[in-house]
């Protein structure tokens, strides 16, 4: 189902609560959030639709992905560059890393690790921070 995006910053500041399976209708509807906005967005947390879950759905090239309740095991090449947000208005200046390593659950529940570099690592360092509850 799409979701209303959320703009509230107090809301958003909040962070996420860990997920279970009983949130895999959340990480569902985020994806078609997510699908819905691809012309001008390319990664989603759950509270941006209104769901204080640590889920993240992104696209990493063409394909979409995932991510359930993601952790970063490490971080390394720092660089500073400007984002903007489809919760927010404006281009924010932050720091990112060019090579991460995330660990995480997919769709069934399953513990996975995977390592991202590039945009796709830019993207989920945003949509982490999201559900940390940190506005960029």
């Amino acid at each position: 189902m799409i979701r209303e995006i959320i703009h509230d910053p107090i809301f958003l500041a909040i962070p996420s609560q860990a997920v279970t399976e009983a949130d895999l209708p959340v990480a569902n509807d985020l994806m078609d959030t997510l699908a819905a906005h691809r012309a001008g967005c390319v990664g989603m947390a759950a509270n941006m639709i209104g769901e204080s879950k640590r889920i993240i759905a992104f696209f990493d090239g063409e394909q979409m992905m995932a991510m359930l309740n993601p952790r970063l095991l490490m971080k390394k090449d720092p660089y500073e560059t400007e984002e903007g947000c489809l919760s927010l208005s404006g281009i924010r200046k932050t720091t990112r890393y060019q090579k991460i390593q995330v660990e995480y659950l997919n769709l069934k529940m399953q513990k996975k690790q995977r390592t991202f570099t590039g945009f796709s690592a830019q993207i989920i360092q945003h949509e982490m921070d999201h559900c940390d509850g940190i506005l960029i």
